[in-house]
């Protein structure tokens, strides 16, 4: 749609909001009439508003127009073919193009322009962080809609992530619905990685729970993008080091309530590098004859 209309400014943007969200709006209707150059996207039916004031500008009767966009916006032209027949006479009367009357005949359902500019003012938002302020885009954007990243694939290089896109590719439809998933993560992951940015190892005591964490030299995955430590055993570990650090694994397991399951995890991510098993001293071999 975009490389078909090629828009410039932010009122075409809202348009093509408007003429992607509606049934039989662009696809056999105006894609038809732009390819064919008997109309600009600035002249297409695009919103449902855009019929109303078109009509009022050709002279008709505002309290007609109104009705007519009603009836188009709810796919109704044809359902009521009387009802459709009067305001066609109508519309002829004030000059409305035979192209004009066609187009409303086809749409089944229209966007409110309100709704599409919404839409476009929220992804020009996004757009602009992702441009100018890349590292909080990539953070927010997996902090709350990668639910399937995974740091066993994306955290350590783009290597590993070029492996996994092709492994899914090759998998093609015997993929699985997570890896399927998985997918567009990959891809974004891969684009922050060509950009030149990258992800800092996972930590037992700066990771968060469940958020990514912009830091100066990259962004942080929070410890539930480990495959298999679930939110609530990450979020009691981040609970339990507000107390303090822990001493050993054992501690670690009793403070956070974890199981050996999920300090496995932990470990083969390198989050518990010289921490011991255990905080107790031994019996044996605490003085020089062995002897307390």
């Amino acid at each position: 749609m975009l490389i078909d209309t090629r828009p410039t400014t932010f009122d075409e943007l809202i348009r093509i909001s408007g003429l992607s969200h509606g049934t039989d709006v662009w696809l056999g209707n105006a894609q038809s009439l732009i390819e064919a150059g008997t109309v600009t996207l600035q002249d297409a039916i695009c919103c449902r508003d855009d019929i109303m004031i078109y009509l009022i500008k050709q002279g008709v009767p505002p309290n007609s127009a109104f009705k007519i966009m009603e009836l188009v916006r709810k796919g109704k032209a044809k359902k009521d073919p009387e009802k459709w027949a009067e305001y066609v006479e109508l519309m002829k009367q004030y000059n409305v193009p035979e192209w004009y009357i066609k187009s409303c005949e086809k749409i089944k359902y229209m966007f409110p322009k309100a709704h599409a500019a919404a839409y476009v003012t929220n992804a020009f938002r996004i757009a602009y962080f992702k441009v100018h302020v890349p590292l909080a885009y990539y953070a927010a954007y997996f902090s709350i809609r990668a639910d399937e990243f995974d740091s066993e694939y994306m955290i350590f290089g783009k290597e590993k992530v070029k492996n996994k896109m092709k492994e899914i590719d090759l998998a093609g439809n015997a993929a699985t619905t997570k890896d399927k998933n998985m997918y567009a993560i990959l891809e974004l992951v891969l684009e922050m990685y060509e950009r030149g940015y990258k992800f800092l190892p996972m930590d037992l005591y700066k990771s968060d729970a469940k958020k990514f964490l912009v830091e100066e030299d990259g962004i942080r995955p929070p410890l539930n993008s480990i495959p298999g430590l679930g939110t609530v055993a990450a979020e009691g570990i981040v609970a339990a080091r507000q107390e303090g650090k822990f001493m050993s694994i054992d501690d670690l397991k009793i403070r956070s309530k974890v199981g050996t399951s999920v300090t496995d995890l932990l470990m083969k991510f390198k989050c518990l590098e010289g921490m011991s098993q255990s905080n107790q001293i031994s019996l044996f071999g605490t003085g020089t004859d062995g002897a307390f």
